[in-house]
């Protein structure tokens, strides 16, 4: 009796699990045939996966884990908001008003951005999902849901992806926005992703470290170097796609998305290739002592701003997902106090608000009245 209880209970789980992951489809596909013929000739990839340019600390060991679980435990961290985020709702029509000439940024949340420049459309790693896990049951929660509905997003010239973590890629916004017919700028081997999920290949621009491509005559993206990891599956770092930031450039303005990356002296090459930058886009959250190659801290963001001679920044990668063992809103307050100081220029918008780059908002503390 006992043995067919556990059966039962193992076959209920596996029955679950199985469809909570869309029959298991949300981990995606593997590089193969030719793409992963092309993929073996990148700097960064050793013959077995990709690597970092520095030793990157990716194993924690046992007692690792058991200081992470007794964070999460026993933390005293306000992780999650105890009030309502206040977001900015939005609809098409708020995008019915084009500019030439500016450089707008709308924050959906997370890294999650559109990017209005010169005209032109971009949306950075596009997650509308309620959680950022390969299940709807279980992972990491939205703290709020995301300002604009898939359904209402104007028309876009380009989506960039950073990597194929889940809280940067997600399967079903993707198919939704494919259907639109735009492009997708990915780095090597997340077109594996992609085509698993129905994408079809001439939507697909995959790209390695240092490569350009004009979306139009007037816009051009480069993949830039990255320090993170990736993979879909149960271990998360598996490396069998490459991360990268993005340097975007229009005919008047020039950009900086940051994607996931902990500090590496890359930022400073970038920044000397491409900058000056009219916006920095810099994950400033979900960063820990425990991962310290990882993520960039508030601290490291303006750092990492500087040496890319970034004119603003705009912190992303926090006030979304409970992905850390800080307050949820300690990115902000950090960010504020490393950066005033170094007469650095914010931007901090709450989800939802739009912004020109020109003329920033003056921060308002907005999280302060959330906690």
């Amino acid at each position: 009796m006992v043995f067919i209880i556990i059966t039962l209970l193992v076959v209920a789980f596996w029955t679950t699990y199985y469809f909570s992951t869309d029959r298991l489809t949300q981990f995606g596909g593997n590089p193969e045939g030719t793409r992963l013929e092309r993929l073996k000739q990148s700097p960064q990839y050793n013959g077995e996966k990709f690597v970092n340019e520095q030793e990157t600390g990716l194993s924690w060991g046992i007692s690792g884990y058991m200081k992470m679980l007794s964070k999460w435990f026993f933390g005293k961290e306000i992780r999650e908001p105890e009030g309502v985020i206040p977001i900015i709702q939005l609809t098409s029509a708020s995008f019915k008003k084009e500019s030439r000439e500016d450089l707008r940024v709308t924050w959906l949340g997370h890294s999650t951005a559109l990017i209005e420049i010169n005209g032109y459309r971009i949306l950075t790693d596009p997650v509308w999902s309620k959680r950022c896990s390969p299940s709807t049951l279980t992972g990491p929660a939205r703290f709020y849901p995301v300002p604009i509905s898939l359904d209402d997003v104007p028309h876009l010239d380009a989506i960039i992806i950073s990597h194929d973590h889940y809280d940067h890629l997600d399967k079903d916004a993707v198919r939704i926005l494919a259907a639109t017919g735009v492009p997708f700028y990915v780095p090597l081997g997340v077109g594996a992703h992609l085509e698993k999920w129905g994408i079809v290949q001439s939507q697909i621009f995959e790209m390695d470290w240092w490569d350009s491509v004009s979306v139009t005559s007037e816009l051009d993206l480069i993949a830039t170097p990255a320090r993170h990891f990736s993979g879909r599956g149960i271990s998360m770092g598996s490396n069998l796609t490459l991360w990268t930031s993005w340097v975007i450039i229009g005919p008047s303005y020039r950009m900086f998305f940051s994607g996931d990356t902990g500090e590496f002296p890359g930022l400073a090459d970038i920044g000397q290739r491409y900058g000056p930058f009219d916006l920095t886009m810099i994950e400033s959250g979900a960063y820990d002592k425990l991962w310290p190659d990882l993520h960039l801290n508030p601290r490291q963001a303006v750092a990492a701003h500087l040496a890319l001679r970034g004119g603003v920044l705009m912190p992303i990668h926090w006030g979304t997902f409970n992905l850390a063992y800080h307050d949820w809103f300690e990115p902000p307050e950090w960010l504020v106090k490393e950066a005033l100081p170094k007469n650095t220029r914010l931007a901090i918008p709450r989800p939802g608000q739009t912004f020109t780059v020109s003329d920033p908002p003056e921060i308002d503390y907005w999280w302060r009245y959330v906690k």
